[in-house]
């Protein structure tokens, strides 16, 4: 299992959801996960039902087993001041120039360099070793940008090449890379059984595959259960509306009499039917394209009473079960 797990997915699958289902998952059975927010959403925080995160390491969740996740969300600003203050020694001057506005200045007309610091401070986790020479974190959870953008945020070497060509940016990124682009990482994409996102997946998974960088699983997130099947269906649109209205008296729901609540409960009731094979047949063609993928495929359900710390502790049950820890 890589140690570095990037998840993206297009806005409104619930990639931050399942980071953090991840993020549990890993840390079962006594290991130590960091859950890495990047986009200054605070999405973590809301999910864990705690206060905003601040530029550090805080411990957030006991996983089963006695494990444990970390979270940290990243500031790209303080980032910057580690970083100049690492290679430069800047001390005060670092801070002087967070007041004058020059760091959010750097950091907004150079992209590139933003995304590097975003990267390269989850890197540093991945490589992070204790005094006893132990890895500080069995896994770094990433809760990266979506799909739409994941590949060039990654892709820091094309990103900065503008910036430098030698000196500390320049080694910073090739570090960076060399993280990004072993086998201790892995990129999973979340999606819905829906078109626009199983299309933006297959895009961005394209992109990932381009750019040489490792690709993971297919998560497919909020997976409805399935009340009928095949059979039920075809059932539906063939069996006669006087027999269903029989079926319904016999159930107890109504009289048979004509115009009674059986007959009215009828007409209702194969609309919703056709409703759910129209959304059925959406849902198996959009799983077949995911399954052309070529990526390993995994499904989340949607949870009946909404997503709380509970159903995330649900969620990372579902994906142990799946084997993804």
């Amino acid at each position: 299992m890589s140690r570095l797990q990037v998840v993206s997915g297009k806005g409104g699958t619930g990639k931050t959801t399942v980071a953090a289902a991840l993020a549990l998952a890993l840390a079962t059975e006594g290991k130590r996960a960091l859950l890495v927010e990047v986009e200054g959403r605070q999405g973590i925080a809301q999910l864990f039902e705690t206060q905003a995160l601040p530029y550090e390491e805080r411990k957030i969740a006991v996983a089963p087993g006695g494990g444990e996740v970390y979270a940290l969300a990243i500031d790209p600003e303080l980032a910057l001041l580690d970083y100049l203050q690492m290679f430069y020694k800047l001390g005060g001057a670092g801070r002087a120039l967070k007041k004058l506005g020059a760091i959010d200045f750097a950091t907004t007309i150079a992209p590139g360099l933003r995304d590097v610091l975003l990267t390269g401070k989850a890197c540093e986790a991945v490589r992070r070793k204790d005094k006893r020479g132990r890895f500080a974190y069995d896994y770094v959870v990433m809760d990266a940008p979506p799909t739409g953008r994941i590949t060039r945020f990654l892709n820091v070497n094309d990103e900065v090449a503008g910036l430098a060509k030698i000196g500390p940016i320049h080694n910073q990124a090739q570090a960076v890379m060399r993280v990004l682009k072993s086998p201790e990482t892995a990129v999973h994409l979340v999606t819905l059984l829906e078109e626009m996102p199983v299309q933006e997946t297959a895009d961005g998974l394209a992109e990932l595959r381009a750019a040489r960088l490792p690709v993971g699983r297919t998560i497919v997130n909020m997976v409805r259960p399935a009340i009928l099947d095949e059979a039920d269906l075809e059932l539906a649109r063939e069996a006669p509306r006087t027999a269903v209205a029989k079926s319904l008296s016999a159930a107890g729901l109504g009289g048979a009499r004509r115009g009674g609540v059986a007959e009215r409960l009828v007409e209702p009731l194969l609309t919703q039917a056709d409703e759910y094979a129209e959304r059925y047949a959406l849902e198996r063609e959009q799983r077949t394209v995911l399954q052309g993928l070529g990526l390993p495929l995994h499904e989340l359900p949607l949870l009946a009473e909404g997503m709380d710390l509970a159903g995330l502790y649900e969620l990372a049950k579902e994906l142990r079960q799946q084997g993804i820890s």
